[in-house]
């Protein structure tokens, strides 16, 4: 089966905006066994229409998304119709939902967003609980006129639409069309606390040697995904031998990051959390209140960029400061048992470090950081890490040692 994506919006082609829609469509067709054969980034406007057009003559299935809404440059479904030559009609259901978003909302419905309730003819509606532009499926005979056999999905552009329209109305039409006894599996095994390399090194031989498997790496704030596809009888195997190698290092199965997994984990042991910052300045608390179900395991953040801010708020003796530096084991344990004491907390979470591009020594060089954690009944870690680099980088690759720290407390695991 071959299929092409068709990305519209002039936002994406200057820069302005990440076409995440694409990587995101690649992964979930990678776990049916599709692998998407071209993508294609178009401005909006007319040219909408060959690019369609030219996708739909070399594909089996063409996905589009973007340019669905209520402005003058959306034009991809009038577009399509026009290329297939069909008519378009008001639909009432589309209509009525319109209604109803915008009475929820205290708004009433535009003439530009009634644009959005035509319907091309013999198309199905696919209905958006996420937004107000439908996506529309054009079945592979509406292509026929053309000379073509294709079936075009017609999707919203914000991610937040498109992803549940992908799951629930695309994916299963996809493994209806599948061949048969096409049988293929793809799991992403997410490590972090390992390098790239390091993990080449552990498993690549063993993995390359595994017939009919796929293999892949991807770096990606802080963690390598790594990637086995192929029957599953081969991911199997694969992944076996790579839970003996990095078995403590791999944080999930599911693709969920670091942050996740941290909030289920205490979500379900009913524990909390506290933070107490420096360097990183509210990243590992940023993080975690990025995940839906964060208020449940956060009660308190602390950013103590300043001495006094540290002395004031989390009891840091000043004469302690004073004797090790702030940038110190002492005062990184200092900094999570005042957290752990002033929160309640049954975990507290500290760094202190030198971000950079100013500020090192010889004795403490720029990317230098103490991590702390505090637990209830039990003793405090502390751990010294080196990551140079920008600062932006510094303080992704500190919040993910700390959050990796914490992971391995909870369960039962020694730092990295």
């Amino acid at each position: 089966m071959k299929v092409e994506l068709v990305n519209t919006g002039t936002e994406l082609l200057l820069g302005d905006t990440i076409n995440t829609n694409a990587a995101w469509i690649g992964q979930r067709l990678a776990a049916l066994g599709i692998q998407v054969s071209r993508q294609t980034i178009v401005p909006d406007g007319a040219v909408i229409r060959t690019a369609i057009s030219e996708a739909a003559q070399r594909a089996d299935v063409v996905l589009v998304s973007g340019g669905l809404g209520p402005t003058n440059d959306d034009l991809t479904r009038e577009s399509t119709a026009e290329l297939l030559g069909l008519g378009m009609e008001l639909n009432a259901e589309v209509m009525q939902h319109l209604n109803d978003y915008f009475s929820k909302r205290g708004k009433p419905v535009s003439l530009a967003t009634q644009r959005q309730a035509m319907v091309p003819h013999g198309t199905v509606v696919m209905p958006n609980l996420f937004g107000t532009a439908p996506g529309l499926y054009f079945p592979a005979e509406l292509s026929a006129s053309q000379g073509w056999n294709a079936h075009i999905f017609l999707l919203p552009g914000p991610p937040r639409e498109l992803k549940p329209m992908v799951e629930s109305q695309v994916e299963p039409r996809l493994r209806t069309w599948l061949p048969d006894g096409m049988s293929r599996r793809v799991l992403y095994l997410k490590v972090t606390g390992v390098g790239e390399s390091d993990i080449v090194e552990a498993v690549e031989k063993q993995l390359e040697a595994i017939p009919g498997l796929d293999l892949g790496y991807c770096i990606r704030n802080g963690d390598v995904d790594v990637r086995l596809a192929g029957p599953q009888v081969a991911v199997d195997e694969a992944a076996v031998i790579v839970r003996a190698a990095l078995g403590d290092c791999i944080v999930s199965e599911d693709r969920r990051i670091i942050e996740e997994v941290i909030v289920q984990m205490l979500s379900d042991r009913g524990e909390w959390l506290a933070t107490a910052e420096s360097c990183t300045g509210g990243t590992i608390a940023n993080r975690i209140t990025d995940v839906s179900g964060a208020s449940r395991v956060l009660g308190h953040g602390w950013v103590t960029y300043a001495n006094e801010a540290k002395h004031q708020h989390l009891g840091v003796p000043m004469e302690l400061i004073e004797a090790h530096g702030a940038v110190s084991e002492e005062v990184a344990r200092a900094m999570a048992e005042g957290a752990l004491k002033h929160s309640g907390a049954d975990y507290a979470l500290s760094v202190t470090g030198i971000a950079g591009p100013s500020g090192g020594t010889p004795e403490k060089p720029v990317g230098t950081v103490w991590i702390g954690l505090a637990a209830k009944n039990g003793e405090t870690w502390a751990q010294k890490k080196f990551s140079p680099g920008s600062r932006d980088r510094f303080k992704l690759l500190t919040s993910q040692a700390a959050l990796d720290m914490l992971r391995r407390r909870m369960l039962g695991i020694q730092p990295r």
